[in-house]
């Protein structure tokens, strides 16, 4: 497939029996003297105007910073500077960006053409009219013409306010309420997907404080790659009115941190057809990145609606989206009220001229340079890199890739289910392995404050993004400084799974 950055794709099945085994032995994490006397040595005596933003930011922002995916142990690092395949914090440290915004710059960090076409506009337009621009346009038939399922395309202003629409969509072309999630997969903050996040069968349980549970009560979740248990509930569903919808992470549920079987997303799709519910792709971090047609082209499935983030706005804000056919698209048309049924969607900064071309442009330059493909080949290299060390260190960590998309598991704390029909029994298995659960946590951040203090930025030390901007030397020099961190990790006497 032209433009497609995945080139192979592992058998979820050892992939999880890998992960199983290491939950169920000690942790293995860098030793206490190398974390004490060079990790944090590092962060007190390189990072000291991070330091002094982040004690003074805890004075006027909760946590004392305003993004989830900041690092932050032993405290966020400030960062002051970004381009291609590197950061430069406030005190002029230099870092191997692999978090890449949390996977939109697949072209690298601060793409110039798309810095020159935005300041253009600047010049101009301005960021925002609230009005139509033609971007808006130019966006949405690009689009199409790569994926030609999403023959129409409405943009918004984030993955999660696309997700809402999605199923909103979703239940007023079908009649039905119900919404199946994959567990553990992340689709936005919306009351009705905080839900089953990280950990399957952990519900309403770990992250829903806040909301109430009628909130959530139309919303239902199954074991990732399992076929039978979504069928079982489409068919429970059934006497409750049925399925509006089976939303998916076509890799997988957390960027395919679980990963699913190469013939799952097709499966998923002849049930919904059998159901009558509609299949909803989220393809915020997958969209123009595993390929150019996305990962319904690289699965060959046509789903009724696709959910954007990301890159569609090229790196800047206001990336977000929803599309389809033009049966359910068209089902929430902007404008003056007409009196049809319609999805009331809106945001007074959705599809602002500057997000609009900036995706636009980005979506361009992603074929141009067949990003997709380059970034996959460094995610391959990157990955059997990685392999090689921990082969050659004789470490029980699992690391496995689906193309620029790389998963580095040292702790296994994302690698639990307890998937399950019964409230009740996800409850208990939950309860009782909740704690284990937070000190493996504790244990991978450990390992990401390591990564981060010899040059390495990752999402939490446990997933890696590469970009067009990471060359065989890059990745080369981010390998000899992962050895640097391997070459001081222990087994520890910390607990294994009960």
């Amino acid at each position: 497939m032209k433009n497609c950055g995945i080139s192979r794709w592992d058998d979820p099945a050892k992939i999880n029996a890998d992960l199983k085994r290491l939950t169920q032995q000690p942790i293995w994490e860098v030793n206490d003297d190398y974390y004490e006397n060079v990790i944090l040595k590092y962060y007190d005596e390189k990072c000291t105007k991070s330091r002094a933003i982040y004690e003074e930011a805890k004075e006027y922002i909760p946590g004392g910073v305003q993004h989830n995916l900041a690092f932050n142990k032993p405290f966020p690092v400030a960062f002051a500077k970004a381009g291609g395949a590197y950061l430069y914090d406030e005190d002029g440290n230099q870092y191997i960006d692999f978090l890449q915004a949390g996977g939109p710059t697949i072209l690298g960090s601060n793409y110039e053409p798309i810095r020159k076409a935005v300041i253009n506009l600047l010049e101009t337009c301005g960021p925002v009219t609230g009005l139509l621009h033609e971007a808006e346009l130019m966006i949405a038939r690009e689009i199409n013409r790569h994926m030609p399922n999403v023959e129409m395309f409405r943009m918004l202003g984030s993955g999660t306010e696309s997700v809402m629409a999605a199923i909103r969509i979703a239940r007023i072309a079908t009649g039905k309420k119900r919404v199946i999630k994959i567990g553990g997969g992340y689709h936005g903050w919306s009351d009705q997907m905080v839900y089953g996040l990280k950990i399957p069968g952990s519900r309403g349980l770990l992250e829903s404080h806040g909301i109430p549970g009628k909130a959530y009560g139309r919303t239902d979740e199954v074991r990732p790659n399992d076929l039978d248990m979504l069928e079982k509930m489409l068919k429970r569903n059934r006497i409750k009115g049925g399925t509006a919808a089976v939303i998916v992470e076509p890799v997988g549920p957390e960027s395919g941190t679980r990963p699913v079987a190469i013939d799952y997303n097709k499966g998923v799709r002849q049930l919904c057809d059998k159901y009558g519910a509609l299949m909803i792709f989220d393809e915020v971090v997958t969209g123009f990145r595993v390929a150019l047609s996305g990962a319904q082209g690289f699965f060959d499935v046509v789903p009724d609606l696709t959910v954007f983030g990301k890159i569609v706005a090229g790196g800047y804000p206001g990336a977000g989206g929803v599309g389809g056919k033009k049966e359910y698209a068209q089902l929430m048309a902007a404008g003056l009220a007409t009196g049809k049924h319609r999805a009331y969607v809106g945001g007074t900064l959705a599809a602002n001229p500057l997000s609009a071309l900036a995706g636009y442009t980005a979506i361009k330059e992603i074929e141009r340079t067949n990003a997709c493909e380059v970034a996959g080949r460094a995610g391959d290299r990157l990955t059997d890199g990685l392999k090689s060390l921990i082969d050659k260190y004789g470490l029980p960590f699992v690391c496995y890739n689906q193309g620029s998309i790389v998963h580095l598991e040292c702790t296994g704390a994302m690698s639990f289910d307890f998937s399950s029909f019964s409230l009740i029994k996800s409850a208990l298995g939950l309860l009782k392995n909740k704690d284990m659960m937070y000190e493996r946590k504790d244990s991978m951040e450990r390992m990401g404050a390591a990564y981060m203090a010899n040059g390495l930025v990752t999402l939490a030390g446990s997933r890696l993004y590469t970009s067009l901007a990471d060359t065989d030397e890059i990745i080369d020099e981010a390998l000899s400084r992962f050895e640097s961190v391997f070459r001081e990790v222990v087994k520890t006497d910390k607990c294994g799974s009960k």
